[in-house]
């Protein structure tokens, strides 16, 4: 009797000793592989974290020529806000009118592996062995505003903005009716933007193919004002110094360049807008309120608003659309007629 209670507690005191070290042997391996699985994200944590989360936000990298005008503030303010208002990440890099500083920002954007670059190039020359280099890393390309000229179009995916021969060819038309042919030379003088831009070349080139049928019309000063008021000023003030009163029309390329050229003819005692008609591209409303006071009598439109086309673009890009080579914005022209209208509109 006793014999087979204590065989009963020897049984039970066996399998007691068997479900222990069980339990042991569980928890011992769970901690040995907690541990490892620790010790595998800790060494691998510096490289990257396995439980982050990865972004599909699209990054747009884009190299803004500069800051030289009202135009290219409001260019700027319309391309960072539709990134916003899209959920876009942009990296912006202002180049301050430097081609080169827009190179070094263009090969940071390759090394930051953004999935679009956009670029407002500075001139229209010299893009062809850095934009093979963006090529070559498979990131596509948009050029808006300005133009570049390469050997092989398929280095970018498409343009966006204005047709600028266009601007100049209703600048021309516009003059043609205005001043109808006269048996005296009629003095122009020219005031261009950056040397070797789109706008400067393209501009000028419209305007003159329209208004070469009248011999009448005659070129006496075109040279460069940078786009900015100040040069706009100084240029206009060595026109008026050279040609005086034979001065009949001045052609600027932008209002920032036209606002500083009205400082200089009314210091110069003639009245813009009567005594020289004042033709100018760009359409800010300072441009239309000067236009309003009688100073300035056209105003042929430059759309600087191209931020939604641009995030749009950015978004078919990336789902594989094709998208056309140039995307023209729409664009009016104004006259002393029309321009209190428009002011109230004018958001730029």
């Amino acid at each position: 009797m006793h014999f087979s209670k204590l065989k009963t507690t020897l049984f039970a005191l066996t399998k007691l000793i068997m479900t222990m070290s069980f339990l042991l042997l569980f928890f011992g391996c769970e901690q040995v592989q907690v541990k490892e699985s620790a010790n595998h994200v800790e060494e691998d944590s510096h490289v990257v974290s396995i439980a982050t989360p990865i972004s599909k936000e699209p990054v747009l990298g884009f190299s803004q020529l500069g800051s030289e005008s009202e135009w290219r503030i409001a260019n700027s303010s319309s391309i960072k806000n539709s990134a916003i208002e899209s959920d876009v990440k942009l990296i912006f890099q202002n180049a301050e009118q430097s081609q080169e500083k827009q190179i070094e920002a263009i090969r940071e954007f390759v090394k930051q592996k953004v999935d679009v670059i956009a670029i407002a190039p500075v001139v229209e020359t010299g893009w062809d062995y850095i934009l093979k280099e963006v090529k070559q890393a498979g990131i596509p390309v948009i050029i808006i505003d300005r133009l570049v000229d390469v050997t092989d179009p398929s280095l970018y995916v498409t343009h966006i903005g204005s047709d600028f021969y266009e601007e100049g060819r209703k600048a021309g038309k516009y003059l043609l009716d205005k001043l109808p042919k006269s048996n005296k030379p009629i003095g122009i003088v020219e005031l261009k933007g950056t040397e070797g831009s789109t706008p400067s070349i393209a501009r000028g080139k419209g305007f003159r193919d329209v208004i070469s049928s009248r011999s009448d019309l005659q070129f006496l000063k075109s040279e460069n004002a940078d786009f900015t008021v100040a040069k706009g000023k100084e240029v206009m003030k060595k026109f008026l110094k050279e040609k005086g009163r034979d001065i009949r029309v001045l052609y600027s390329h932008n209002d920032d360049m036209t606002f500083g050229a009205l400082e200089a003819i009314e210091e110069y005692g003639l009245v813009p807008g009567k005594d020289i008609v004042v033709i100018t591209v760009d359409g800010t409303r300072k441009a239309l309120e000067k236009m309003n006071e009688g100073k300035i009598n056209l105003v042929v439109e430059c759309n600087p608003l191209l931020g939604p086309n641009l995030i749009q673009a950015v978004k078919e890009v990336l789902k594989g659309s094709t998208l056309p080579k140039r995307i023209v914005t729409p664009e009016n022209v104004f006259t002393q007629v029309t321009a209190e209208k428009e002011i109230a509109s004018r958001s730029y």
